[in-house]
């Protein structure tokens, strides 16, 4: 009997939305030009470029648009519309749907990935939890991956091999934004394009999905400090990389509230997410400021590192930002913090496998599909906190009823 489980090609693990996917709307080594001022924001987790001294400063005006802004903010109270308990299912105020009438197709499928990267925990996580999703579906009998490793050449040649091998449906998560726009255009053209988490200067794929984005990641976390601090308090600023779409927007958001709120970010540093970098960086700050009273962060995947500089230095943790990894969740339990969690959630990397099947079911999807992007804080953090899963897990990952759960994702 045919085994009909998906069958998953990898490549070796050698060796990040403004990105505006959609006219309509971590981890990068270059920078990209600003997207379209519709705003979609992408990226997820850490990222790798290298920075130079004064680069992390001041926000670079063209990644703010203050009508997206305004209605990232307001799609963060917004009602879900979809299945109950399902917010990889969901969409927030969708305001255009996608005919998919043409894509209509009898199955079974090949559905292909070009990955950006698994540079980081998040997109590893997310990686499991797309795999898990394509193996529920058995009209899904091949799910191909490519990994791009962090290349924009690589990714380039392989979305030109995916849409050469006869793929019935392609998701795509650009490794930068404006690189590879030519390359979606051209598999726009052979076969339907989902574009997740990062977008393109395009809106050619059917559909463009990412949860609410970076804006009110930034925005979110910087309301925080300014709840928490008192005005004139000394803020550190940690960045992870310069130039790439979503982180740009989240520290466009974080810079002008906490300059609203009269808080003085004495530093702003990029820290490549290296947890020893992250170390060092805030130890200096200390010593050079004498004290620093809250720290912001745009990726939470060094925030533990951030903790552990303050506890070296025989300093009080001050209020400080996250995001939902388990090791932050456990210290912030462990530790009494003063924290909050802005997300980015992992579960989205379902949502790309569940679309692309709609599509070829010519049922109409979001042109842009938002997904709901909670916060965890004091009141709600015990609730992910996750016994058994390993400290690098992130806890949005929507996978618990996947198959495989808690082992695949390294728990126990």
């Amino acid at each position: 009997m045919k085994d009909s489980r998906p069958k998953q090609r990898r490549t070796p693990l050698a060796a990040l939305v403004l990105a505006a996917a959609l006219v309509a709307a971590t981890s990068s080594c270059s920078s990209d030009t600003p997207p379209a001022a519709d705003g979609t924001t992408t990226g997820g987790g850490g990222g790798t470029a290298a920075s130079e001294p004064g680069e992390a400063g001041k926000s670079d005006a063209k990644f703010f648009v203050q009508a997206e802004y305004d209605r990232q903010l307001a799609l963060l109270d917004a009602e879900p519309k979809g299945p109950a308990g399902e917010p990889w299912a969901q969409t927030l105020d969708p305001q255009e749907m996608a005919d998919t009438a043409r894509y209509r197709k009898k199955g079974p499928y090949e559905i292909c990935f070009s990955n950006a990267s698994v540079a980081n925990n998040w997109r590893q996580t997310g990686l499991k939890t797309m795999k898990a999703e394509a193996a529920t579906h058995p009209e899904i009998t091949e799910f191909t991956v490519l990994d791009a490793q962090g290349k924009d050449d690589k990714q380039i040649s392989d979305i030109q091999e995916l849409t050469g091998k006869g793929c019935s449906a392609l998701i795509v998560s650009p490794n930068t934004t404006a690189t590879l726009t030519p390359a979606v255009k051209a598999a726009c053209g052979k076969v339907p394009v989902i574009v997740f988490d990062r977008g393109v200067d395009t809106d050619c794929p059917v559909t463009m999905i990412n949860p609410v984005g970076g804006y009110a990641f930034g925005h979110t976390a910087a309301k925080f400090l300014e709840e928490n601090v008192e005005p004139g308090g000394k803020i550190l600023a940690l960045r992870i990389s310069p130039g790439v779409d979503v982180l740009e927007n989240r520290w466009a958001a974080g810079e002008r509230v906490l300059e609203a709120a009269g808080l003085d970010v004495v530093d702003v540093k990029f820290t490549d997410g290296d947890p020893a970098k992250t170390k060092a960086v805030v130890t200096d700050a200390i010593q050079r400021h004498g004290s620093i009273d809250g720290v912001w962060m745009d990726s939470g995947d060094t925030t533990v590192a951030a903790v552990e500089a303050f506890e070296d230095a025989g300093k009080e943790v001050p209020p400080i930002t996250g995001e939902d990894q388990q090791q932050f969740l456990e210290l912030w339990k462990a530790k009494k913090l003063t924290a909050v969690a802005p997300t980015y959630p992992t579960y989205q990397w379902r949502t790309p496998v569940i679309a692309a099947l709609q599509i070829l079911k010519g049922q109409p999807v979001p042109k842009v599909w938002k997904l709901p992007q909670p916060t965890i804080t004091a009141g709600t953090r015990d609730a992910y906190v996750k016994p058994g899963m390993p400290p690098l897990h992130y806890a949005m990952c929507g996978c618990e009823t996947l198959p495989g759960y808690p082992g695949t994702w390294g728990g126990k």
